[in-house]
């Protein structure tokens, strides 16, 4: 038997059995309302954050690129690109995507591929860019991914992750509904029942009246909801753990974006010494 149907083999059975959010199908439902605009904003995060205007030349690895959007905005932007995920629907979706706007490029990998593999990640190599945007507190051994990617990461590279806060008692909450949410299809109806007037109602109404209607990132406020309520195994850090980790392992901070100490990710771009 491959590594690979084991892979497949292993995640099915965690969707089953209620111990894995089944992201990929999650995703399916995002790619079904992508557009332009979506794009345009994947691609605007990129340069904010990096700080750049282009990726011409650089190597792109996107773990864990569950719709693959982040991989296109990447590509459109110069990078070669590779992506893996553990999730084989999620695969799909980066092949759909690859499909639709980058046909038979040769400088777009797509595979499946999980990232507490380290001789598989060890396999492919050093790149100039390493993305895992809200991945990585999604794999059950957060801390032994984060020290799995820096063997990705080239000399004087950059490494762009996204943590979920650690809120204390709040975020303990948040884990308890994902696992109801994931147990039993009534567990699904009753948390959304539950959650989504703030979730989604308070969110939509704050865009209203902002004028700001559409998601920082491309991201979708429905397909982010499900996303949040489902996405389990669910961990999560503070900002100076992530900080302190990645200092001991020769990175300098070079970007910081956080989340206020409310719910939701906060972002670090670090730079290899």
């Amino acid at each position: 038997m491959t590594v690979r149907t084991n892979m497949q083999s292993e995640q099915k059975i965690e969707v089953q059995t209620g111990d894995r959010f089944n992201f990929g199908d999650n995703w399916a439902g995002f790619l079904s309302t992508l557009d332009e605009e979506q794009i345009d904003a994947a691609e605007f995060s990129l340069k904010r954050m990096l700080r750049i205007t282009s990726l011409a030349g650089k190597t792109f690895l996107d773990i864990g690129s569950g719709s693959g959007l982040f991989s296109l905005a990447a590509r459109r932007l110069g990078a070669s690109v590779h992506s893996f995920d553990y999730d084989p629907r999620s695969v799909w979706c980066t092949h759909e995507l690859k499909q639709r706007y980058f046909f038979g490029d040769g400088d777009w990998v797509v595979e499946e591929g999980s990232v507490l593999d380290r001789d598989y990640l060890t396999n492919l190599g050093k790149f100039d860019i390493v993305y895992a945007w809200g991945v990585l507190h999604h794999t059950g051994r957060m801390w032994e991914s984060f020290k799995n990617i820096c063997l990705c990461v080239a000399p004087t590279g950059k490494l762009f992750i996204a943590i979920y806060n650690n809120q204390g008692w709040v975020s303990r909450y948040w884990t308890l509904v994902k696992k109801t949410y994931n147990r039993k299809k009534f567990g699904r109806i009753l948390m959304i029942s539950l959650h989504a007037p703030y979730l989604l109602g308070l969110r939509y109404l704050s865009r209203v009246l902002t004028g700001r209607l559409s998601m920082e990132r491309g991201m979708s406020i429905y397909w982010d909801m499900i996303d949040w309520l489902g996405g389990y195994p669910f961990e999560t850090a503070k900002p100076e753990d992530i900080f302190h980790f990645f200092r001991k392992s020769g990175f300098v901070l070079e970007e910081l974006k956080t989340c206020g100490g409310r719910m939701g990710c906060n972002e670090f771009v670090f730079q290899k010494k």
